[in-house]
C-alpha cells in the first residue's frame, strides 16, 4: 500500500514568534496530494491490475521516496511545536494499530505490520522521551550526524549500509534471522508489510527535522514561511492524518465500481 502520513503538528494554535507557519501547512497539503495520486495508481497497478510499466520504474521509487522523506523531514521540524509528542505518539500509534488491524481482516495479502503510521508514533514516542538528551546537541552537529546515518543506513532493510550507489558492505544475516527486529530495519526473511517504514533509517531524518526546527522557536524563521500564499492547501495540510486514513479506502472503492460494476 505503500502509505506516507505527517502528523499536522501545527493545527490549532501552536505559534512560533513571528506567527504561524503556514509554509508547513501548505507542503504538506502538496505533499499529502501527491500521497492521494501515488496510491491511486498503486492500486490502479496492483490491485485492479492495470499494464503500468512506468509505475514499476525506478523514476516511480524516486517520487515515493521523495514524498516519504519531505513528510518525515517536515515532521521532524513540527515535532518542536506540538504540545506534547507523548499525547500525539500514542494517538498515532493507536491509528496505526487500527490499520493493522483492518487490513488483517479486510485484505490480509495487504497487511501493514510497521507503516508509516507505526513509524510516526514511535518516532514521536522516542523523540518525547530522549529530548532531554537530544537538547543537549548542538543543532548543526546534530543535523549533520543524523543526515549521515541516514545515508549509511538508508538500505538497511535490504541487506546493506554504506553509501547507496557508491559503496555498500552486506549487513551480516544473523542479525534478520528473528521475526521481532523488523521495526529496527532488521526484517527476516518471510516478512511482508505492504508499507513498511522501520525506524532505521527514517529515524535518522525524522531527528533531522526537529534539529533544524530548533531555530523555531527561538523565532528564526523566515517571514515568508509566516505568510499564506496558498489557503486550500494549507487547510488540506492541517487534515493529514484524516486524509490519510480515509483516502485508501475511498480510492479503493471508487476503482472497485469503476472496474467490477460499471465494467
Amino acid at each position: 500500500m505503500g502509505g506516507f502520513f505527517v502528523p499536522a503538528t501545527l493545527a490549532n494554535a501552536n505559534k512560533t514568534q513571528t506567527g504561524r507557519l503556514y509554509l508547513l501547512d501548505e507542503l504538506r497539503g502538496l505533499l499529502i496530494l501527491n500521497v492521494v495520486a501515488y496510491h491511486t495508481l498503486y492500486d490502479l497497478c496492483y490491485m485492479f491490475g492495470v499494464h503500468m510499466p512506468w509505475f514499476r520504474t525506478e523514476a516511480a521509487y524516486w517520487w515515493q521516496q521523495w514524498m516519504s522523506g519531505s513528510l518525515i523531514f517536515l515532521a521532524g521540524i513540527s515535532c518542536l511545536l506540538t504540545r506534547s509528542n507523548l499525547r500525539r505518539g500514542v494517538k498515532t500509534l493507536g491509528w496505526a494499530m487500527v490499520l493493522t488491524v483492518g487490513t488483517l481482516l479486510v485484505m490480509p495479502d495487504q497487511l501493514i505490520l510497521f507503516g508509516v503510521l507505526h513509524f510516526f508514533g514511535c518516532a514521536m514516542l522516542l523523540f518525547a522521551l530522549l529530548r532531554p538528551l537530544l537538547d543537549k546537541i548542538p543543532p548543526k552537529v546534530g543535523l549533520v550526524v543524523c543526515l549521515a546515518l541516514f545515508v549509511f543506513t538508508k538500505n538497511i532493510y535490504y541487506g546493506n549500509v554504506g553509501i547507496p550507489y557508491l559503496w555498500e558492505v552486506p549487513v551480516p544475516e544473523v542479525f534478520y534471522s528473528t521475526k521481532f527486529l523488523f521495526p529496527l530495519g532488521l526484517p527476516h526473511p518471510h516478512f511482508q508489510s505492504s508499507d513498511y517504514f522501520p525506524l532505521i533509517p527514517w529515524l535518522f531524518l525524522f531527528l533531522a527535522g526537529s534539529f533544524l526546527g530548533r531555530k523555531i522557536p527561538a523565532g528564526k524563521v523566515p517571514a515568508f514561511a509566516c505568510r499564506s500564499r496558498l489557503p486550500l492547501l494549507g487547510a488540506i495540510g492541517r487534515r493529514t492524518l484524516v486524509i490519510y486514513l480515509v483516502h485508501q479506502p475511498v480510492i479503493y472503492a471508487l476503482l472497485f465500481v469503476l472496474f467490477h460494476i460499471l465494467g
